[in-house]
Formats: C-alpha cells, structure tokens, sequence
C-alpha cells in the first residue's frame, strides 16, 4: 500500500473503534463503516488523511475526519489524535 494510505481495518484498531483487529475487520464486513459516504466491506480499502469516516460500533455512531494514519496501537489519548469528530455522535 502507498506510504500516504493505511488499510481500514488497521485505523480503526490504531484509533480503538474495536478491540482487536479481527473484530475491526468484522466491523467494516458487516456494513458498520461509511468512507466518505459510501459502505465498505473490504478490510483493506486504503484510507487517507482527510477521508471521513461513519462507523456504527456497538457503543455509538460516530463520524469522524482522519487527521493521521498512526503506527501503532497506543493508548487512548494517542489514539484520539488520530481523528477529529464531525458532527455530535449518537447513541
């Protein structure tokens, strides 16, 4: 994948929408992720800074604006970082 792209279900760990990675995959499988409004089912659909971002997760939907692609899965305040919200999230 090109340096300035990152795979879905690789973002969406780095920036704690799911546990691990298989459930993140499992997220984007099911429909649960809009990339710039359009539903993904493909894992490894490559993201990029700016791209927008719906994901439905047990726990609220949230939309959001990635800010940068990270490195690795740090804690919670690192992840944060990763994104700025769009919008109010919903229950």
């Amino acid at each position: 994948m090109r340096a300035d792209r990152q795979r879905l279900d690789k973002w969406l760990w780095y920036a704690r929408f799911a546990r691990t990675r298989g459930m993140a995959a499992r997220l984007v499988e099911d429909g649960y992720v809009r990339l710039n409004g359009q539903r993904q089912t493909n894992p490894a659909k490559g993201i990029a800074i700016g791209d927008v971002l719906v994901v439905a997760a047990p726990h609220a939907t949230m939309a959001v604006r990635v800010l940068d692609l990270g490195e690795r899965r740090g804690p919670a305040s690192e992840a944060q970082t990763l994104y700025e919200p769009v919008g109010e999230p919903s229950a």
